[in-house]
């Protein structure tokens, strides 16, 4: 059966193209991350990652290139800091707003504002990165006291996360689905190896087994859940007789989104709590020692935990406000000569589907959230800190992208049987 799938994919030759681009894209990719930037020391570099955990969470956060302090060093977290913030500008912003509702058109303007912020902000943070990693390896990485070396790191670091961005952008376009969700799924697996290879190497087979098969029910659970909807029932009365249908709304409205937005966020006060720990005395010290205390990414403490969880159900609720315009669908469904019934065309019918689709919204976003936060109260309740085989949130981007990679190959695929027909 899988063989006969894979057989009928291969044979279109337009998708053929589309997988092939894709692989060769997420190659390049991988192959920047092990570029590293000049006048780096890597050899000093890997042996303090191997002998700090602090630093090993920062290699997985910057997408595996600390590693090799490669040109890809931020990754694309510089282009979600701005989508982040275009984001919220929209309720501030009324331009950009009315941009969100201009379609396509619109939607190319916002996307150009993004590109546009991304440069200022990759800037900004490759400095911030250099300075913060060298200062966590004692100043061994890079001669920091030369500007001009600083500068070109810099340089370097904002034109790699530029280009992953248009890396990403040409795989939109020549291959199978979102290039950034694709970079970002090959990023996440990238670390699945180094796990797997950490329990093998001490050992630890029963943990290992018991995690693979934990991990195997969390991408089951989280199949059901993110393809579950609800069907509103929607009625059409203007051809003589009733015609019946239905309009779905997704229990995870918001997707993967969420998870990566407070990712972004969460590991901040890590991050400062790393640079204040090479202070002394004062209240730069008390700040270092509570975030150190409370928000250690290696154990992390229940505050940790309930802000986490926090986070991504308020930018679950913040982003479906913003995607999903119920006065909009209303007035569509109105417009086609459609209504649900017990429930009258226009307000009533923006406040029934707003009323449905924060109930689902709070499930939703509870159940990410969840997911999230699932490693550290496993840590918490075992005492000790647990890696699974991949992330909750991991789980929740790789389930996401692949299915949407499902879905479009599907698409692909019947709309080659139908041209047969021409």
């Amino acid at each position: 059966m899988i063989v006969n799938t894979l057989t009928s994919i291969f044979s279109i030759k337009d998708l053929r193209k589309k997988i092939i681009a894709t692989l060769l894209l997420v190659l390049v990719y991988k192959f920047l991350s092990v570029i590293p930037i000049p006048g780096v020391n890597t050899a000093g570099l890997a042996a303090i990652i191997d002998g700090q955990k602090g630093l090993s969470f920062f290699s997985a956060l910057m997408w595996g290139g600390l590693q090799n302090f490669s040109i890809i060093l931020m990754g694309l977290s510089p282009y979600i800091n701005a989508v982040i913030i275009i984001q919220l500008l929209w309720v501030i912003v009324p331009r950009i707003w009315e941009l969100q509702k201009q379609g396509e058109q619109g939607q190319k303007k916002i996307t150009k504002y993004t590109r546009l912020l991304t440069l200022p902000i990759a800037f900004l943070q490759s400095y911030g990165m250099i300075v913060l990693l060298n200062s966590l390896a004692g100043g061994t990485i890079i001669n920091t006291a030369d500007a001009w070396i600083v500068l070109s790191a810099m340089l370097i670091a904002t034109a790699g996360t530029i280009f992953l961005m248009w890396l990403g952008e040409v795989m939109t376009e020549y291959g199978i689905s979102n290039g950034i969700s694709i970079i970002i799924m090959a990023w996440v697996l990238s670390t699945t190896p180094g796990v797997i290879s950490g329990y093998i190497s001490t050992s630890q087979y029963s943990l290992f087994a018991g995690l693979l098969l934990a991990t195997l029910a969390i991408i089951y659970v989280i199949i059901k859940f993110t393809e579950g909807h609800r069907r509103i029932p929607i009625i059409y009365a203007k051809t003589g007789w009733e015609e019946k249908s239905y309009f779905p709304i997704k229990i995870n409205q918001a997707g993967m989104i969420p998870i990566i937005f407070s990712i972004s966020i969460i590991t901040f006060p890590a991050i400062l709590g790393q640079i204040l720990s090479n202070t002394s005395g004062g209240n730069a010290s008390n700040i270092w020692d509570f975030l150190v205390r409370y928000f250690s990414l290696d154990n992390p403490s229940w505050y940790f935990i309930a802000i986490y969880f926090a986070l991504v159900l308020a930018f679950s609720f913040f982003y479906v406000s913003i995607t999903f315009n119920t006065e909009q669908v209303a007035e569509n469904i109105q417009k086609r000569g459609w209504y649900i019934p017990g429930i009258r065309p226009g307000e009533d019918t923006a406040n029934y589907l707003q009323k449905v689709s924060n109930h689902l919204n709070l499930f939703g976003g509870s159940f990410l959230a969840l997911i999230a936060v699932l490693p550290y109260i496993l840590g918490k309740f075992l005492g000790q800190s647990v890696d699974l085989i991949v992330t909750g949130a991991g789980l929740i981007i790789i389930v996401s992208v692949i299915l949407d990679i499902i879905r479009r190959i599907d698409g692909d695929m019947k709309m080659f049987d139908y041209s047969k027909y021409k």
